[in-house]
Order: structure tokens, then sequence, then C-alpha cells
């Protein structure tokens, strides 16, 4: 387990492990989600992989400063990192929108119209053949 010993004193060890566990678990799923490997968040992160691991597998707790950089990374807010339900978005919409936050505003907009242009021409394809 990580080095819990200065939250001992302040929080019951069964609540310090559950948040080491909701972390790991919540981290984890998120990067899961987005389609990152451990490497490619780490590399963002500026960590180490190991480090990433451990933080996945409750070993090791991140600094203040280091979980408000992976939630930006991971797209959502440091309460929501520490949420024992997270916020469950479309694993769709998460891929896409990791693949877009990486561009500039004017790529952003010429990805998202796009994207808009194909779906909408797969939506009249659909709706052609079932007619």
């Amino acid at each position: 387990m990580a080095d819990t010993s200065n939250l001992q004193s302040v929080f019951p060890s069964e609540a310090v492990d559950s948040l080491e566990i909701r972390l790991a678990r919540n981290i984890s799923t998120r990067r899961k989600a987005l389609g990152l490997t451990q490497a490619q968040l780490a590399e963002k992160l500026g960590v180490e992989t190991e480090t990433l691991s451990r933080f996945e597998r409750g070993k090791h707790l991140p600094s203040l400063a280091t979980l408000e950089r992976l939630a930006g990374l991971l797209q959502v807010t440091v309460s929501e990192l520490l949420a024992e339900q997270p916020k469950l978005a479309d694993d769709d919409a998460l891929v896409i929108s990791s693949w877009i936050a990486q561009l500039d505003e004017e790529d952003k907009l010429f990805a998202r119209t796009i994207l808009k242009q194909c779906c909408e021409h797969l939506e009249a394809k659909a709706k052609a053949l079932e007619s």
C-alpha cells in the first residue's frame, strides 16, 4: 500500500484504503476509456510508466499537483477521480474528445466539421437502406 502514515492520524485506515482503491480504479478506468496506454499517459503526465502503474494499483498516491495534472489529462475533475461512482460517459465520446483536445482551436473546428459530415452521410445512408 501507499505510505499513508501521515493520513492515518487524520483518517481511519479504512477510509484511506478506500480512497486508494477508488482513485486507482478511477484512473485506470478513465485511461482505458480514453484509449491510452499507461506509457502514453505517463509520458503526458511527466512520470515513469511504473509510477503510473503504482497509482493504478493503489500502491502509491500522487501528490496533489500531480493529481490535478492527471485529472486534466483524463478530462475530469479531481473530485471525479476521487468519487465512489465516477461520472460515466460514452466511451466513443471520450476517445474522440481526447483526440480533439490535442489540437489548436482552428484544427478542432475542422475535425468537428469533418466528423459531423461523416456522421450525417452515414445516417443518410442507413436511412436509404431502410427504405
